[in-house]
């Protein structure tokens, strides 16, 4: 008869030191065992006493290297921030807590307010002291041109040299020319040194390209967090433009004439000043071993660029026909509704289909801008024209971020602010043109004709995204037809 491992006295005294037994793991022994074969229990070990959690010493720091410099973050646990909470859900909190985000957004935004401020302001100021619109339109016009022709080489600058090193200079040199243009005006300075003064603001960075690059760098392999970055910008561009011009006539209306500009010019070498400082976000500059081509010969390029210009068609037509029709108030409304729409559309995630979500949305773009065509051919109402260019409005922003995407896309990573700008550019070329024939069909054939200016641009930017992706897809599976058939012909 076999003897239990548990009735042998021997077994008992032997140590194992391969493998120790558990006690959770030591088998029962059987109900009919008698007390004299059951082995003594061993002494249960008190465990010792659990250390206070505040009084374990901190984890070793992770060090990472970002913009350049070395950069310590303390360890955490997965899923929970510094504070022992976990990160919010919504995205934009969670893209202004990136390191640095929110110091570059602040000066950002702070520059990119006089953007809608001093053109409105040049206006009110020249025609306030010359009694002429004419004059104050042509000046104004002739810095949009300058700015078309001088940004693109701007941005090359900056990209080859870093934002930091050109921006401020560049800034300086656009705030000397407002400066010249408010002593011009006050001392009854000739006609055309209004026109150079103005068009020395045109060195003026694009601020929002700068601010779209550095989200990029940071982001980089992150779509989700991109195209909330890109949502955000374009939000902050609709509120700079909605709150500016406000801002910039009641200056002009409560204090001075010149005080619009005055105080844009401050504005704009503060924010600028600002930006710059925060080094650490600086996307690096990337040294050009070799000569690259510029981003208008990068394929798809072109055919974004006649995209924006037939949107900026959309905004300058829409512009300046309801100013005739209804007043400049009612354009608020139409810039709120791009803003609310942007930042709902940011919290959404992204394409996987860019090309064909820009189609989306100037299609809806489109639809949506005969409202204010419908509500002035029947003679609606103000609130109801009103109402018409808030839901018009709402296929703004969504455009101009999937736009904005498929040119980061597009464009080389040395080459994104210049790209940015190109865009940006093609844009004033496109308000530009539609506000002159939007003034047009007012003069000659009435506001209510006027809205289907930005109807047909609109519907004309479809076309050419249509157009440019019909061609696209054909050149990416024409490659493909040919392997195959090279294997094929190999095969035989």
């Amino acid at each position: 008869m076999p003897i239990s491992p548990a009735a042998r006295p021997e077994s008992a005294s032997r140590p194992v030191p391969s493998r120790p037994v558990a006690p959770a793991a030591r088998p029962l022994a059987s109900p009919g065992a008698g007390p004299a074969a059951r082995p003594a229990a061993a002494p249960r070990p008190v465990p010792a006493a659990r250390p206070d959690r505040a009084a374990t010493p901190p984890a070793a720091p992770l060090f990472a290297v970002a913009g350049g410099q070395l950069v310590a973050a303390p360890r955490s646990a997965p899923g929970r921030s510094r504070a022992g909470r976990r990160p919010s859900s919504n995205p934009y909190l969670r893209l202004l807590a990136t390191p640095g985000a929110r110091a570059f957004t602040a000066g950002n935004l702070i520059a990119r307010l006089p953007m809608g401020m001093l053109s409105v302001s040049a206006v009110i100021m020249i025609a306030g002291s010359r009694g002429s619109y004419a004059l104050a339109g042509a000046v104004t016009a002739t810095g949009l041109a300058a700015t078309a022709v001088v940004a693109p080489f701007t941005a090359r600058l900056v990209d080859r040299y870093g934002q930091a090193r050109i921006a401020v200079p560049a800034t300086a040199l656009a705030v000397l020319g407002s400066l010249a243009l408010v002593l011009c005006v006050h001392y009854d300075a000739p006609a055309w040194t209004l026109f150079a003064a103005y068009a020395a603001t045109a060195t003026t960075p694009n601020t929002g390209g700068m601010s779209r690059a550095r989200w990029a760098h940071l982001h980089r392999g992150d779509p989700a967090a991109l195209h909330t970055a890109n949502s955000f910008e374009q939000a902050a561009d609709e509120l700079c433009f909605m709150l500016g011009p406000v801002l910039a006539a009641t200056l002009c209306g409560a204090l001075f004439p010149e005080a619009g500009t005055l105080v844009g010019a401050v504005l704009l070498m503060t924010g600028v000043l600002v930006f710059a400082a925060q080094r650490a976000t600086e996307p690096p500059v990337t040294p050009r071993t070799r000569t690259v081509a510029s981003p208008l010969r990068t394929p798809g390029v072109p055919a974004l660029l006649a995209v924006f210009l037939a949107t900026g068609a959309v905004f300058g037509a829409l512009e300046v026909v309801s100013i005739a029709h209804a007043g400049g108030a009612v354009l608020a409304l139409q810039a709120a509704g791009s803003c609310a729409a942007g930042l709902v559309y940011g919290s959404l995630r992204p394409a996987r289909n860019v090309r064909r979500r820009l189609l989306l949305c100037l299609a809806a773009m489109t639809a949506l801008m005969s409202l204010p065509l419908l509500a002035a051919a029947g003679s609606a109402a103000l609130p109801v024209l009103a109402a018409c260019l808030l839901v018009a409005g709402a296929a703004t922003a969504p455009t101009m971020v999937t736009g904005m995407t498929l040119v980061q896309r597009s464009t080389r990573p040395e080459q994104l602010n210049e790209g940015m700008t190109l865009a940006v550019t093609a844009l004033l070329g496109g308000i530009a043109a539609g506000a002159a024939t939007g003034g047009w069909l007012v003069e000659h054939a009435g506001t209510a004709t006027g809205y289907a200016a930005p109807m047909a641009a609109a519907a004309l930017a479809l076309v050419i995204a249509g157009a440019g992706t019909w061609t696209g897809s054909r050149k990416e599976t024409a490659p493909r037809a040919g392997a195959a058939g090279s294997r094929a012909s190999r095969a035989g």
